[in-house]
């Protein structure tokens, strides 16, 4: 008697609860050196509304001993390459881009680069805790040249970081590599101005996040020919950790909003 193969888990992309008939496909990028773990609280909230699936980076959680991306363009890349599958929703389902903090930039930027090579573009895009990235980044610490010692003692302002990795140096030199890739990613890239995205854009924030303004958030309006909504919420850059239901109520309504637009 033959059995049939076992499917491998996609080391790219996790699915905590898979639901084909939910009417979007909500494909999730994580912040710096998060990885899946950072969404998997919202999955069972979005449901039946949305299907989540978040794209998991080399680097951290079960794929920790790949090296991380350290710029954008070959991470771009290689996010092209193996989520092909996932960007292909099924007969009526619509497709939409979450992104915080650096995910945000990375959606943003994958968006654009879909679109170049004539490849299905998602039918929204939703920025979080990130201010538009053709802003000038003036003012900021670059976190990525800075020597181990001086890049681990600013971390605590970022939050993110468990206090229990950040009390134990062994095991934070672990997360080091990871974590400066991640700041490289988004401290060393530079927007290329182009045509504004022919999609919705909602941009999310927390209202005491050091990390955005309103105006920030608000610029995202600029990188569309869609509609755009902006909404905060309390807490600060970590809001999404802070109040999962009242996220999930967000984005649920945002999420039948854009299906019902789209049907």
């Amino acid at each position: 008697m033959s059995h049939a193969p076992a499917t491998r888990p996609d080391p790219w992309v996790l699915v905590p609860r898979p639901l084909p008939e939910a009417p979007v496909r909500l494909l999730c990028f994580p912040n710096a050196g998060s990885g899946a773990a950072g969404y998997r609280h919202l999955a069972e909230p979005l449901a039946p509304t949305a299907e989540l699936r978040v794209v998991r980076l080399p680097g951290r959680e079960q794929r920790w001993q790949e090296p991380a991306h350290s710029r954008l363009a070959p991470l771009l890349h290689d996010l092209a390459q193996w989520l092909a599958p996932h960007l292909e929703p099924g007969p009526g389902q619509r497709l939409a881009f979450f992104g915080h903090s650096m995910g945000a930039l990375v959606a943003f930027e994958l968006a654009r680069l879909l679109r170049a090579r004539g490849l299905r573009v998602p039918d929204a895009l939703f920025a979080s805790g990130l201010d538009a990235p053709h802003l000038p980044r003036t003012g900021r610490t670059t976190m990525h040249t800075l020597d181990d010692a001086e890049f681990a003692a600013r971390l605590p302002y970022y939050g993110g970081t468990p206090r229990e990795v950040l009390a134990r140096p062994d095991v934070l030199e672990l997360f080091l590599p990871t974590l400066r890739a991640d700041f490289a990613v988004v401290e060393t890239h530079r927007h290329r101005p182009g045509a504004p995205l022919p999609l919705p854009v909602a941009a999310y924030g927390g209202r005491d996040d050091p990390e955005t303004t309103p105006a920030g958030l608000a610029a995202w309006s600029e990188l569309t020919a869609g509609p755009f909504r902006q909404r905060a919420f309390a807490g600060g850059h970590f809001y999404l950790a802070d109040r999962p239901a009242e996220v999930a109520a967000a984005l649920t309504t945002d999420l039948l909003d854009l299906a019902r637009a789209t049907s």
